[in-house]
This record gives C-alpha cells, structure tokens and sequence, in this order.
C-alpha cells in the first residue's frame, strides 16, 4: 500500500499539543511499519529530529506554503505519478479535494463551545475549513472519549466513523542519581528565581487553560496556608493572555507569581520534578499529556474535573471545579497538606496510571485504522 501523510504540524521547532502529537504519530508509524510505503508531504524540508527516508518512507516537499492544504497540496495529490491508497493528516485540516479516501484527526472542539475567545479571522478558518475536512473525511482520530463525545455531538456523524487513539508522552530523560536530580533541580530554581517551595502550571498562556482562576485560588490558598510557597506559570504566551498578568498586578501577587515563558524540553522534566504540586485547572482539555508528565516524574497533579482529565487522570489526581476558583484553592490545600503516606499513595498510583498510555499504542491504533480503511476501499 502506499499511504500519504501531511507531515507539517510535526515539522515544527517547538512543538506543543498538535504538534506533538503529530510528530510522535508519525515517528511511531515509521518504526512499527517497514512493509508498506509513506510519502510524507511537507512544506518545507524535514527538520533534523523526523525518521530519516528510508526505501519505503520518503518526503515531498513543495509549495506555494500559502493555503498549502487548499491548493498546493490538492494539485500534488492529484497530479503524482503514484497513486495513493489512504491520506492521513495528523491534524483537523484535510486537503481541499483529494482524489484518495482522507482521515483527519481532532483533538479537542473548544473552539465551538467558547467561539467568543478566537479573533473572527481565526474562527472563520477554524470552523469552515474543518468542517469540510469533517464532511469529506472516510474517518477521523481523535484523543479521548471525551471528545469523541464532543464530535458526535456537534458534528451528527455515526459513532462509527470515529477511533479513540491515546496520545502516549515522551519519559523524561533525567538522572538517576538522587543528588544530581536535586542539583538540576535547584539550577532550574536559581535560573527562575524561584527560593520556595512552588505550585507549577506548565502549558500555554490561553483562555481555555483557565490561568486566571488559578491565579485567583492562589491567591485565597496564600491567606490560609501558613508556609512560603509561589506559583510558577510556565508556558509560551498563546492569546488573550494580558488579562493574566494584568490579574497578578491587580491581587498584588507580583513577588508571589513568577513568569518562565516558554520552557526548553531538558528544563521541563526538573522544574516539574521539584514542584509540590502540578496544576492544570483548564476549562477544557481534550486530553491532557502534561497531567501524565506530571505522574511520571512522581509528581502529585491537581487537575479539573472536567472535559478528558478526569478520564485521563483516573483515580490518580486530585480533582477541582475550575469554574470555582475557592474550589481549586481547597484543591491545592488538600494536595499540600497530604500525610507522608497519603502522598506515597497518590504517587503510586500516578505511576501506575501513566504506564497505561505511550505512543507506541497510539500510532499502533492509527495504524490499524489506516491500513483496515484502505483494505475496504
């Protein structure tokens, strides 16, 4: 068989929900499968880190990269010289016209239920070009039952034309010297100035990501809770984000909030290791692979009780309603105020927890999916 696959969302420098996602699929598909052919559509040229061309997996690269997936794609497929049997793309947007069967992927549909957070030219985008991605695809991927839930119900599709496939996450490489790990640990603090013991919320800056009910509940968790502790808010600014720092100077929390920005991936495991907790209050989520991070690395997680967390984070995290910023404050106090052996337990089972996804199963579901639809055409 030969299988395309737009390869652009994971053809990014930093890369971050769909991004990640997109680049782990396809390096997991390239490993599982060495007997059927991919053409991997890109455009621009691979970045270092993408599986290498082999005889059977290769990429094309071309433009115009303005309204590539309208255009400059469309024409690609239609005019090669192979004949592709299925499309993949990784992400919600499938070319305009394809002359082959397409799958799609949707992580989450936010941008449905809160339309008033997106710029118009943004939402315009978003809604009309998924939806005829949606309308054209023979299948679509998506994260969590969760929003398999949210597809069906805004899209009237069959349950059938939708596969759940766990995003995995990638296992921190960090030492396993206990003394290294807290040198690194206290490098990270020095870096940030951190000189307490900290809460850390760690994705982007987004409306979505609730950061000002976080910022709020902080704030009633600091008149109650009698030894030193800051929140770090570390993430790269996404939109709408000024309200949050606006916030953190109106509640005077200015010596009390530390901002990193966005955080390189050998910092991540280490500034998440020596938080007292992780906090992912988000309004909605349609997975959540920070909160299995977090349990890697034996950190207790305080997550909404909302959207896919409460899915993903099973009976191992500690459970908020992110539209009660009281609510998250009694959530974080609970997390800090946990007996030595309360907190082994919650530890233990977070371990257990994250060892049930990994991106090997996901790339091996999509795989099934890709190879079963191309059977049946």
């Amino acid at each position: 068989m030969i299988i395309g696959i737009d390869g652009n969302e994971a053809n990014q420098e930093n890369r971050v929900g769909i991004g990640q996602f997109a680049f782990n699929v396809i390096k997991g598909i390239e490993k599982i499968d060495k007997e059927n052919k991919y053409i991997v559509y890109l455009k621009e040229n691979p970045k270092f880190d993408l599986p290498s061309e082999r005889n059977n997996f290769r990429y094309k690269v071309f433009g115009p990269g303005k309204f590539w997936t309208q255009i400059a794609l469309p024409l690609k497929l239609f005019t090669q010289k192979e004949k592709l049997d299925i499309f993949f793309t990784p992400s919600h947007y499938a070319p305009r016209f394809s002359p082959v069967p397409t799958i799609i992927s949707i992580m989450d549909l936010w941008h449905h239920r809160h339309p008033e957070q997106f710029a118009k030219k943004d939402l315009y985008q978003l809604t009309k070009w998924e939806n005829y991605s949606v309308r054209n695809a023979c299948h679509i991927i998506t994260i969590s039952e969760f929003s398999k839930k949210e597809i069906l119900d805004i899209y009237k599709i069959p349950p059938n034309k939708v596969t759940v496939a766990y995003p995995g996450f990638t296992k921190f490489q960090i030492s396993n010297s206990k003394s290294q790990i807290n040198k690194n640990i206290q490098k990270i603090k020095n870096k940030y100035k951190i000189d307490t013991d900290y809460l850390l919320y760690l994705g982007t800056l987004q409306p979505k990501k609730n950061i000002e009910g976080l910022i709020r509940a902080f704030s009633f968790l600091i008149t109650n809770y009698q030894s030193p502790i800051v929140l770090v808010i570390a993430g790269k600014k996404g939109w709408l984000y000024e309200k949050i720092f606006d916030l953190v100077k109106e509640l005077k929390l200015k010596n009390k909030v530390i901002f990193t920005g966005f955080v390189e991936e050998e910092e991540k495991p280490y500034l998440l290791a020596g938080a007292k907790a992780f906090v992912f209050p988000s309004f909605y989520e349609g997975f959540g692979i920070p909160v299995l991070e977090a349990f890697s690395l034996g950190v207790p997680v305080v997550c909404s009780n909302t959207g896919s967390l409460p899915e993903i984070g099973g009976r191992s995290a500690i459970y908020c309603n992110p539209y009660s910023p009281k609510s998250i404050a009694q959530s974080l106090q609970k997390v800090l105020t946990l007996k030595p052996e309360e907190k082994n337990e919650i530890i233990k089972a977070g371990f257990k927890r994250c060892q049930e996804f990994s991106w090997e199963k996901c790339s091996q579901k999509i795989l099934e999916v890709l190879l079963n639809l191309s059977n049946e055409r």
